[in-house]
Order: structure tokens, then C-alpha cells, then sequence
């Protein structure tokens, strides 16, 4: 259900292209995370000035903010290719062998996931990453060897959304660690002018502002919401994106005016329903959902806008969730509130 959902900040495979259409090519072409893009710049002009690859960069941060879109840029920058994969992808060390040994000098290896790697996986990478070699053992039992081959130097770019998984050992092979963090309006509001004018939409600064206060603090989703909501207008108005037809054509795939959709609906309403702490298992069950799933893509969101605490008891509604569903905030935590929908 969770990658179905409009407002998912995970890639679909129908998306690859259009993404890949809308992609900045340069660091200056990239809107927002000033301060990642300013350290970045520095460590590129710098590398570039020494003659070497660029060092090894670890991107971390919710789902649907540009870190492949930045390990693309990165590869640009450097005049190098960029190689992509996952973590689940790499599934024996023969795998990873045959990618590094098929790099040329200087270029991207892109590992999105990272946190998803093997420990067997990881302790290759460990010499590759630090030694540029290859250690491969040949044979089994008493009479096997370890072959070292070299590599040419490269730049590997993990990306994760979960940072904590990732082991010690391998964080600490990353000279660049960088947190990707949710966009502010302004900034999504450049990407959406952005990417409109990529794909030829006449939109109006209203029309930018009710897409844009929808869109999460994501660009991916934003992104999608842009081209659902051009859609609507292409058929159901002259083509030209307003206010009144972002906001019926967003109706219409129940988000609300927050960028609220009917899951994240269910999760306040029961918070709000019991009315005190609720543990994220119950919680789950309560919504017929995977208790990781909304820990890493509903909470994330309604953490952000003050929807939502986290307490040493469990999942707790704010008085902003209360007033956003029209309910009479209590301020015992005991009392359940009077609300008809409470079990919807």
C-alpha cells in the first residue's frame, strides 16, 4: 500500500524516466540543502585542484530528497561516470567484484540502500574502499589463497535513509557525511517553477503554492503531484495550472490542504481516539500497517509539522493534530475525547 500512495516519497519504477528528465545536471542547477551543496562544492573544487577522485561521500535523510540526483551530479562534476545500484541488489561478493573491477579511473559507484549490504558484502568493500584492492579468496578448506587485486580510484556514494543501521566500520570509510533534510517552501517552490518549465506547464504562483504546501518537504512528491495536477487541468480546464484546479485535482486524490492523506488521517484520528500514548505495534495493528512503515514514512512527516510527539509511552496526537481534525483538545491524557469518527 505504502509504494501506492501519491504522496509516498519512494521512487516507482514507472517514474525512472520522467525523474531522470527532471534531474538537475549541476551542483549550481540544484535547488536547496545550501549547506550540503556549499560543503560539497568545496570538496569537489578541491579534489579537482589535486588531480584525484573525489573522496567517498555518505548521503543520509528521508526517502524522495535528491541523493541520487546528487551522486549523479557528483559523477558530472568530475567529468566520470556513474554506476548505480542497491544494497539488496549486491547479493554475493562476486557481485560487487565484478562491478569494481569494471570501473574506470575516477568514476561514481552509487550504492543506494547501503544499509541493506551483508556483512560479508561490507568487508570487501572495506579494502576497496580504503586500499583501492580487491581481496578474493580462491578455493575453499586448507587450500585456499587470497588473490589482491588492484582497482582503479574511485568515489563510492552510499546513500541510506537509515543511518543507525549502518555498521561503525563502514561509516567511518566515508570522508563526506552529509544529512539530506526536508525542503522549505521557498525551496520546493523553485523546484515545482523548475520543473514545470521543464515539461512545458504554464502555471500560476498560486497554482506553485497550493502543489507546493502539499508536497511534504519532498521534491519527488511534489514532482508527482506537478504532473497529476497538470493532468487536470490539460483535461478539465484550458491546461493552465491555477490555484482552484491544483486544489480540485488534489481533492480529488484526497490530500488536503497539509499534504495529509487518508493514512496519515487514520493515524491522528486513533491517537487522537484513545487519547494517550499508544505504542507503535498497537498503533499499527490499528491501521492495518507495518509498525516500520510508519515509523520511517508516515511519522517522519507529521513529526515535522507538530502533528505528532514521540514519548517514552508511546505515539501521542498534539493539540495542532486535535484543532486540525476539529476536535476539543484534552489535556488529560486519560480522557478520551467525544469525536463520532474516532473508530473510522
Amino acid at each position: 500500500m505504502t509504494d501506492e500512495r501519491i504522496l509516498s516519497a519512494k521512487p516507482r519504477g514507472d517514474e525512472s524516466s520522467i525523474e531522470t528528465t527532471l534531474r538537475p545536471r549541476r551542483l549550481a542547477e540544484y535547488i536547496g540543502q545550501d549547506k550540503v551543496k556549499e560543503n560539497l562544492r568545496i570538496a569537489l573544487a578541491a579534489a579537482q585542484k589535486r588531480g584525484e577522485p573525489l573522496d567517498h561521500v555518505l548521503l543520509h535523510g528521508p526517502p524522495g530528497l535528491g541523493k541520487t540526483t546528487l551522486a549523479c551530479i557528483l559523477a558530472n562534476e568530475m567529468d566520470a561516470q556513474v554506476r548505480i545500484t542497491t544494497g539488496p541488489a549486491i547479493e554475493r561478493q562476486g557481485d560487487l567484484a565484478a562491478m569494481l573491477t569494471n570501473l574506470e579511473p575516477g568514476d561514481v559507484l552509487f550504492i543506494d540502500e547501503i544499509h541493506r549490504l551483508s556483512t560479508a558484502i561490507e568487508e570487501v568493500l572495506y579494502s576497496a574502499m580504503e586500499d583501492f584492492a580487491l581481496d578474493l579468496v580462491i578455493g575453499k578448506g586448507p587450500g585456499s589463497r587470497t588473490v589482491r587485486l588492484s582497482l582503479p580510484r574511485f568515489t563510492l556514494v552510499g546513500a541510506t535513509t537509515r543511518y543507525a543501521m549502518l555498521s561503525a566500520p563502514l561509516r567511518d570509510r566515508f570522508g563526506l557525511v552529509h544529512r539530506l533534510d526536508y525542503y522549505d517552501l521557498t525551496a520546493i517552490s523553485a523546484i515545482i517553477r523548475r520543473s514545470a518549465a521543464v515539461l512545458d506547464v504554464e502555471i500560476s504562483d498560486a497554482g506553485v503554492d497550493a502543489i507546493a504546501t502539499r508536497s511534504r518537504g519532498t521534491p519527488r512528491v511534489a514532482n508527482r503531484l506537478l504532473r497529476r495536477v497538470r493532468d487536470y487541468a490539460q483535461v478539465m480546464a484550458d491546461g493552465v495550472i491555477t490555484e482552484t484546479e491544483a486544489a480540485e485535482a488534489l481533492a480529488r486524490l484526497d490530500i488536503d490542504a497539509l499534504g495529509l492523506d487518508e493514512v496519515d488521517h487514520k493515524i491522528i484520528r486513533t491517537l487522537v481516539a484513545r487519547g494517550s500514548p499508544v505504542g507503535l505495534e498497537t498503533l499499527a495493528a490499528s491501521i492495518s500497517e507495518e509498525a516500520d512503515t510508519i515509523m520511517d514514512v508516515y511519522e517522519p512527516y507529521l513529526l515535522q509539522i507538530g502533528f505528532l510527539d514521540r514519548t517514552p509511552k508511546g505515539r501521542q496526537a498534539t493539540r495542532r493534530a486535535y484543532e486540525h481534525l476539529g476536535v476539543a483538545f484534552t489535556a488529560n491524557p486519560n480522557q478520551r475525547p467525544l469525536w463520532d469518527g474516532a473508530q473510522s
